[in-house]
């Protein structure tokens, strides 16, 4: 403890860990459901994630040298949000979609918000968000070499049978890095493994979506349909990859956990009675607008203040 106190302006206590550390430790987390993705999809996938990530690092190295900043792409921030962007896309998506979805991300999102720790929702979610309203048709077309027809999630909401084995391993449709449950879990072991993330925020995700999908999709206790739901879509990579981005959580133990029912049971609401069958992205981002509102409700109060009155 003596070898980290520094006699100067506060934080006194500094951890070792560095940004950069903890970006390529979620990238090497990312990787098992990334290379599935490329297994799963062939190497056009492997394609659309070296262009968004391509686009993601270029952008935030071109904006820095227009308005004279220091470089910061060695912190492999941008690179996360690019692989984040690219396993959220589906693979059939045109060469330009991931262009643009990355220079989204980092100079609307980001950059023009002050850069890394200033921006006030996930800039991967918020491209995939601008995309999904802008390219609407390209976005929701999962069709491609290896699988044709609805996602599961859309056929599970159309009332077909799935195939929820499939869906544990990932040979199914939909987007790069959504597919396969093992990989996601895996990943995230990785991170919990290092202390980058803990299980509240993602296991009270999990457990409040089940609980309203329980209570309100009007089926009870299926075991094979919520089992489908926590397998299918973006759930698993939102939970653990998104949702505990530390920049737009909130920073207090008692408001991560409303923050994950919050997400848990909007995320249900939005599969339950949307007329989409995801909404993991929607869930997020919203839940990421209103971490002001948590905060401020759940900061501990300064000892000495805010007391009760003699």
């Amino acid at each position: 403890m003596s070898g980290l106190m520094k006699v100067s302006s506060n934080p006194h206590i500094r951890a070792k860990d560095t940004t950069s550390r903890m970006m390529l430790t979620v990238v090497i987390a990312l990787l098992p459901t990334t290379f599935f993705g490329i297994y799963n999809f062939g190497w056009r996938a492997a394609l659309i994630i070296a262009l968004t990530i391509a686009s993601t690092v270029l952008t935030e190295f071109l904006y820095e040298k227009i308005v004279g900043k220091k470089s910061t792409i060695g912190d492999f921030s941008a690179v996360v949000t690019g692989l984040l962007l690219a396993l959220n896309l589906p693979v059939s998506v045109p060469w330009w979609i991931p262009v643009i979805g990355g220079v989204f991300a980092i100079l609307v999102v980001k950059m023009l918000f002050g850069g890394l720790g200033q921006n006030f929702m996930n800039p991967a979610l918020a491209a995939r968000c601008f995309l999904l309203i802008s390219f609407t048709s390209i976005m929701t077309n999962f069709d491609c070499d290896a699988y044709t027809g609805a996602t599961p999630l859309a056929a599970l909401k159309a009332g077909e049978s799935v195939n929820v084995y499939d869906m544990i391993i990932g040979n199914i449709s939909g987007t790069i890095g959504e597919t396969s449950m093992i990989a996601i879990v895996i990943g995230a072991c990785i991170l919990i493994f290092c202390g980058i993330i803990d299980l509240r925020i993602p296991g009270t995700y999990i457990v409040s979506f089940v609980v309203f999908l329980v209570l309100f999709s009007g089926r009870g206790w299926d075991g094979q349909y919520v089992s489908a739901h926590l397998a299918g879509g973006g759930l698993m990579l939102g939970a653990f990859f998104m949702a505990t981005d530390y920049v737009t959580r909130p920073i207090t133990k008692k408001g991560q956990y409303i923050y994950g029912i919050f997400l848990g049971f909007l995320t249900a609401i939005f599969r339950v009675f949307g007329a989409s069958a995801e909404g993991v992205s929607y869930a997020i981002i919203i839940g990421n607008l209103l971490v002001p509102l948590i905060e401020r409700f759940t900061l501990p109060k300064a000892f000495g203040k805010g007391g009760e009155k003699a």
